[in-house]
């Protein structure tokens, strides 16, 4: 799960620029929409055009977050999906193997039950692995 925390922690770094960059761009249109009011400035059209890109740009970098929290939620529901899936089939595999060991040993003790008593005469049953 290396790999994955590796691109969930990517995934943070690039969520962390780009909430900045909001920020960033956020007070710039309030720093430029205070300096046109203070200075009673009328906006041409290109200035109009300038500050819908601003809301452009931060609308996208919002769709970029979301879609990166997205994936986040997403790895992370693998991750613990893939933990619970893993602590079951240790714990089968840890079954298997005491049941395994058991046997194992049901039939170490049929074996030298059987070269310690050679009665052909014995009512005994012998069982093998």
């Amino acid at each position: 799960m290396v790999f994955l925390d590796s691109i969930e922690q990517l995934l943070a770094h690039i969520k962390n620029v780009e909430e900045d960059t909001m920020s960033l761009s956020k007070d710039s249109l309030l720093k430029l929409s205070s300096f046109l009011e203070r200075n009673s400035i009328e906006i041409d059209d290109d200035v109009a055009q300038a500050l819908q890109y601003q809301d452009i740009i931060s609308q996208q970098l919002s769709a970029s977050i979301e879609a990166i929290e997205a994936i986040q939620k997403s790895i992370h529901q693998f991750k613990f999906a893939y933990k619970e899936d893993e602590s079951i089939a240790l714990e089968s595999m840890s079954l298997l193997q005491k049941k395994l060991g058991n046997i194992l040993e049901r039939a170490k003790d049929n074996r030298r039950a059987f070269s310690g008593n050679i009665d052909h005469n014995s009512d005994d049953e012998i069982e093998f692995f």
